[in-house]
């Protein structure tokens, strides 16, 4: 997943830890985040209480299946009938008919050549390691 972009990550939308730039800026976040929760409780709202709420108030989702405008659920359309009958018949495996090549060489690590000569074959196992 290293080469793919940051959109496709599978880690969700969870924000890493809040870095400052030095400790007045750490100190002023907590007082505000503090300020901000004595201010919830002052005037009785408790955020993940209300989120609760809302959530279980919520309708449930409702699903239903149903087939698009112009497709139909039948399963009964015949094939088309073409007159043959039996399998399909398999392709000849092509095979060399010519007389030029005398046979086939193995050089390096399996690499097949063509031998056209009595003189290629024997250069061919001398080039063997």
């Amino acid at each position: 997943m290293h080469l793919e972009h940051p959109a496709l990550s599978l880690g969700g939308k969870r924000k890493g830890k809040v870095k400052f730039r030095n400790s007045a800026e750490a100190q002023k976040a907590r007082q505000l985040d503090e300020d901000w929760k004595e201010l919830q409780k002052k005037w009785g709202v408790d955020a993940d209480e209300k989120r609760r709420k809302r959530a279980l108030a919520a309708e449930p989702l409702q699903y239903t299946l149903t087939t698009p405008i112009g497709r139909s659920n039948t399963h009964n359309i015949k094939s088309r009938d073409t007159g043959h009958s039996g399998a399909v018949r398999t392709k000849d495996i092509p095979q060399y008919t010519g007389t030029k090549i005398l046979g086939i060489g193995t050089m390096h690590k399996s690499n097949a050549v063509p031998v056209f000569s009595d003189e290629e074959a024997k250069s061919i196992s001398n080039m063997r390691r």
